[in-house]
This record gives structure tokens, sequence and C-alpha cells, in this order.
């Protein structure tokens, strides 16, 4: 059977996307619900969801297109649609994470998460004043430089708070430390078809929706686009979907198929 993932929703790298491993340790029996039945953790699913502030209301992310609109926060050019995550995998927040893990499919939910299963507290020592030349020599453009702008100094992400006489303050905190939580989600499909997994896996791990998967028994054949040659972080992704793959999926070769096809020659005349 194969399969081609033009058509599978692209994996969307949110604010609420994080990796917490820590969190998911001994969470290894989890399970979600789907139509009667259960999986084991390694479900890959399609999520439609809303984020909102819990104290104040306001909306801080959506997967819907008419739920942006009706908050005004609607983005030209942003593709809305469902979130894909692989449940248990450690992708999200370890509060949104235990809830799925309960969760029914085609159910809609809503549920608050302190911020010790968000982001955690805000912390006072990552709060940091530099000098502002220190600043200036960290940022790519200093024109751009303005109060609550996002700035990177030796590999930290921080927002800039302060910047006067020759001093800046930099809070290193996630812009959404100390905020209590409020989603409101639905799990609109459960990828079951093992050829789909193989290809939605792919499409969370590169982005790309441009591969063909075909199975003989246990042992999957991915046929690559010629153009991933030029993609410099392939060499790295290729082992770690070898190791997603058996994982989630317990598949048995993973190949790699390469197929370059003789580019076509425009016929000279006269």
């Amino acid at each position: 059977m194969a399969v081609s993932i033009g058509s599978v929703p692209q994996f969307m790298d949110t604010l609420t996307l994080r990796v917490n491993r820590a969190y998911q340790k001994g969470e290894i029996g989890r399970r979600v619900a789907h139509r009667g039945l259960t999986m084991d953790n390694g479900a890959i699913v399609h999520i439609d969801y809303d984020l909102y502030n819990a104290d104040s209301g306001d909306i801080i992310e959506t997967t819907r297109e008419e739920v942006a609109k009706e908050h005004e926060v609607f983005q030209e050019g942003r593709t809305y649609e469902p979130m894909i995550t692989v449940i248990g995998d450690g992708r999200l927040i370890g509060g949104f994470e235990a809830h799925l893990s309960e969760a029914d499919a085609e159910t809609e939910y809503t549920f608050d998460i302190e911020p010790t299963e968000a982001y955690g507290e805000r912390d006072a020592s990552l709060v940091e004043t530099i000098s502002q030349n220190v600043l200036m020599r960290s940022v790519r453009d200093p024109n751009m430089l303005a109060i609550g702008a996002p700035v990177e100094i030796g590999g930290r992400n921080g927002v800039l708070q302060m910047l006067r006489a020759g001093r800046a303050r930099i809070d290193y905190n996630h812009p959404l430390a100390g905020t209590t939580l409020r989603y409101t989600y639905t799990i609109i499909k459960v990828v079951e078809d093992r050829a789909e997994r193989v290809a939605t896996l792919l499409q969370m791990n590169t982005g790309r929706s441009d591969f063909e998967v075909e199975f003989e028994g246990e042992d999957v054949t991915i046929t690559l686009p010629d153009s991933i040659a030029y993609d410099q972080n392939w060499a790295y992704a290729k082992f770690s979907l070898v190791r997603a793959l058996r994982e989630h999926l317990e598949v048995g070769t993973v190949v790699f198929r390469e197929v370059h096809e003789p580019r076509a020659v425009a016929d000279e005349e006269e």
C-alpha cells in the first residue's frame, strides 16, 4: 500500500508546545480512548484547540480561523488547521499531555492548567540587567529593539523590559510563566492507517509533504523527494525519524529510497 502525504496538515509549532520530558517519567502506561477502544501512548491525533489566559480571558492561540476572527486576532497569510501530535511523546506541556491521555475523540473539553503544570511560576532570578553595549552587540538589528520585543543574549531568549541610562533589563522567563491557561479542545481525528501514520510522522518531523510511503510486511520504504538532497538538516532528521518509526509503529527495516528522474531538456529549434 502506498500513500502520498500531500494532504496531511502541517504540524503546528505554536507557543503552547514545549518539550517536557521530565513530566513524562512514569507515564508510559497512559492510554487515550477512541471510539470505545483504548490505544497505547504513541497514538497520532489531530487536535483543534483554543488557548486562553484563564484569568483575563484573552485568547493566546487557536487552530480555528473562525475563533481567531471572533477574537480579532486573525492573521492574514496564516493557515489555520488542527495541530498534530503524538500522545505521550512529550511535545506538549505537562498539564495538556495529562488531560489528553484520558480524553475521548470527537468530544470537546474545557479545563484549566496551573502554571506548575504549564510553563512554571515566574522566577525573579531570571530577570537580569546588562549593559546597553552588551545588548547592542548581541542583536542583529538594533533599530528593531523595542520594549516588550524578544531578544537573544548569549544564546538565551528573553524579552526586553527596560532600556535607559546605558542599562537594559531582560526577562528570561517564558512569556507564559506564572499564567493559568485555559484550553478548549477536541481530538478530531486519530490516525489509524499504518502508512498514514508513517506519513504523518514524516510531516511532523520535516515539515514536508512530498514523501511516498509503501509497506511490505513490517518493512517500510520511504521514497524521498529529490530536492531533499539540498536540505542540510536531513542527515540528522533521518536518524531521528528511524527512532520515531520504531518507537511508535514498531516497523521492521526502514528503507529510504532516492529517485532522480532525468531532467527534461527543451528541444532546440532552428
